[in-house]
């Protein structure tokens, strides 16, 4: 075993490992693809019946071992539904003793009081539950299973009773553009630290909902609506799979006459758009390693290489950390460092990982063909 990394800093000041690979600094692991909702945009297209090939209990844990050989990633367990896995609190024990930060994704349908006690003493350090309506019928409607609403509502409420912050994550479609505030303040009325929104990428069932997709006109109002409603509240807002708000948010300060540091915008000051393949990755329920749960493109398997060798090795991973690889105004935009397109819409929309993000309307300053 290697043993824990040591890393420092490359010109511009980002950490990277001794090889001068990035540092990992987010693990998304679906430590069990099967699932007890059926989701209208699910990635996963998770059924609740058990899947042939997760990890077993040693393999995961051997995998826990060599996570800090990347850096010090925080360590979100998902699915599917994490809570179906028999040996999910020990695994997440295990990591947490390994000085990780757990993160926890249910969707909160099965937590009661005793299970919120045990999320929080197997050492997670925040839950995220997805609410995607403001009321039954719409968020319902969505999950594909009645009663799920009011379910994860009371998972949430005995996740706060139990102490542990959570968050609450909501899925961008047509459907629910209009209703945003009204979800904000059930959000608020339920004490969530923090309301994540994620752009939906049309992939697994997500990709039968081509009527939900936002276009490039509405993706960009809505990153705009965003920016300035952060100003009205003190929770953590931030916008998920939309790279483009990073560009939005600097485009935006800078007009306001504002320096974009971590005093005035907190972690969206130092992240990027999109992390697949340069700060974060997936771990699927077989062990397949890929930049995110919506672009399922095989970067290799921990059963069969380790995974800081695949970290730092992948080729996709290394397309995804060279400018020159990027096509379209993505490889020439100005914003490329701070933004770098959805690749997990681009090639659910474009067929290529590495095209222009689709439901981009901004031009570069620069036109030019990159190819």
């Amino acid at each position: 075993m290697m043993g824990h990394s040591r890393y420092g800093r490359d010109g511009r000041g980002a950490h990277v490992l001794e090889d001068g690979s990035p540092v990992c600094r987010l693990i998304a692991w679906e430590i069990t693809r099967s699932c007890n909702l059926a989701c209208r945009h699910c990635r996963a297209e998770a059924r609740e019946a058990p899947y042939p090939g997760e990890l077993t209990t040693a393999q995961a844990r051997a995998l826990i071992d060599v996570f800090p050989e990347v850096g010090n990633p925080i360590i979100i367990f998902t699915g599917g539904e994490p809570m179906l896995r028999p040996d999910v609190y020990e695994l997440v024990a295990y990591a947490h003793g390994k000085g990780l930060t757990c993160a926890f994704s249910p969707n909160g349908t099965l937590i009661d009081a005793n299970s919120a006690e045990k999320i929080k003493s197997s050492g997670v350090d925040r839950c995220s539950i997805s609410i995607d309506g403001p009321d039954p019928a719409s968020h319902d409607a969505f999950r594909g299973v009645p009663g799920a609403f009011e379910a994860s509502v009371r998972g949430i409420e005995h996740l706060r009773e139990a102490g542990l912050p959570f968050q609450i994550n909501t899925t961008v479609t047509k459907d629910n553009l209009g209703q945003f505030k009204r979800i904000f303040n059930l959000c608020r009325r339920l004490g969530a630290a923090a309301w994540h929104i994620f752009l939906l990428v049309p992939t697994g069932r997500a990709a039968r909902l081509a009527d939900q997709v936002i276009t490039a006109r509405e993706y960009e109002d809505v990153l705009h609506w965003f920016y300035e409603f952060r100003k009205t509240t003190d929770m953590h807002l931030k916008a998920t799979c939309a790279p483009q708000y990073y560009r939005i948010l600097r485009q935006r300060a800078h007009a306001e006459g504002l320096r974009v540091t971590p005093e005035t915008f907190g972690m969206d000051a130092l992240t990027r758009g999109c992390l697949g393949g340069t700060g974060f990755c997936f771990i699927s329920h077989t062990g397949q390693v890929q930049p995110c749960g919506y672009l399922e493109l095989n970067c290799g398997n921990v059963l069969h290489t380790p995974f800081p060798l695949i970290w730092r090795e992948s080729a996709y991973f290394r397309q995804f950390r060279d400018r020159s690889c990027y096509r379209g105004k993505c490889g020439i935009c100005e914003f490329h460092k701070v933004c770098g397109g959805c690749r997990a819409r681009a090639y659910s929309l474009n067929g290529d990982h590495m095209a222009e993000e689709p439901l981009c309307s901004y031009l570069p300053r620069v036109r030019a063909v990159h190819e």
